[in-house]
């Protein structure tokens, strides 16, 4: 996404030289390229999204296959309540990434839309042959055409904003249950690598749970901000426009990291619940 920063009519004319130079960004705007930028762009994140959540819940069922009979006292309110297994506690952390999965993937087709509105959104800069040139590009870039301009309709965006945070707010609660489990006295998992604290040889800290609370914490908060970026003025917004840059970038980001440090946590998970003697 950082390459819209440099798709200007100004930039684009001078890559592409005399005589060309007149016809690059002719009767589009910056808002066209930019936005059918993040249209690409986001198509391949959600491809690479959609590959770590599928190792994540690979690995989350391959966790739960070894443990799945461990017994586990359940917890509610924070309190010891009635014994549960371990496989009752991870199937409730599985299920949510795989509706998540689809949501990822139903919106990841909202988003792929071409943006060729032009100065006011009405594609009449294009002339009468503003359709057979979208189609000709939407075809080319395997993006679809939308009935009217994106310009100021931000809900797709949204929408994706929101996939993001729930998939990051479903490996939150993971890295809680796991940081809980965790606690000496508790002891209900154990977990190899590192963590190891420099000035307490006796603690084990359970880093890669820890990111993934704050991650989950990250985006619930960006996602808000994503719902003050619908707000724009009129036909098109510079303000709202750029606080969306601002935003899903880092969303996207951090929903990421946050899949691959769920990764490497479930790698170092040896058992969850209390191992059943042979």
């Amino acid at each position: 996404m950082a390459c819209q920063s440099r798709l200007s009519s100004s930039n684009c004319a001078c890559a592409f030289g005399e005589p060309y130079a007149g016809e690059c960004h002719k009767t589009s705007t910056s808002q066209d390229v930019m936005d059918t930028a993040l249209a690409l762009a986001l198509r391949k994140t959600s491809q690479i999204l959609q590959k770590r959540l599928s190792a994540v819940i690979a690995a989350l069922e391959t966790v739960k296959s070894a443990n799945s009979d461990y017994p586990l006292m359940g917890r509610t309110r924070m309190q010891a309540a009635l014994p549960i297994t371990a496989g009752d506690r991870i199937s409730t952390w599985i299920e949510p990434l795989k509706r998540h999965y689809q949501r990822l993937d139903d919106v990841a087709a909202e988003v792929a839309v071409l943006q060729f509105g032009g100065p006011v959104g009405t594609s009449h800069a294009q002339g009468e042959h503003a359709v057979a040139i979208a189609a000709h590009m939407a075809a080319d870039l395997d993006l679809r055409v939308p009935e009217h301009s994106w310009h100021t309709q931000r809900d797709n965006m949204v929408d994706y904003a929101n996939v993001l945070s729930m998939i990051s707010g479903s490996l939150g609660k993971i890295g809680t249950d796991v940081a809980l489990m965790a606690q000496q006295g508790l002891e209900e998992i154990k977990l190899s690598g590192g963590g190891r604290s420099s000035a307490m040889a006796h603690k084990h800290n359970p880093i890669n749970a820890e990111l993934l609370v704050t991650l989950a914490r990250y985006n619930s908060t960006q996602v808000s901000a994503m719902h003050s970026a619908l707000v724009h003025e009129q036909e098109r917004s510079g303000s709202a426009w750029a606080l969306e840059w601002m935003i899903l970038p880092g969303m996207c980001i951090a929903t990421g990291a946050g899949l691959q440090s769920a990764l490497k946590l479930l790698k170092q998970t040896e058992w969850i619940g209390t191992p059943l003697s042979d």
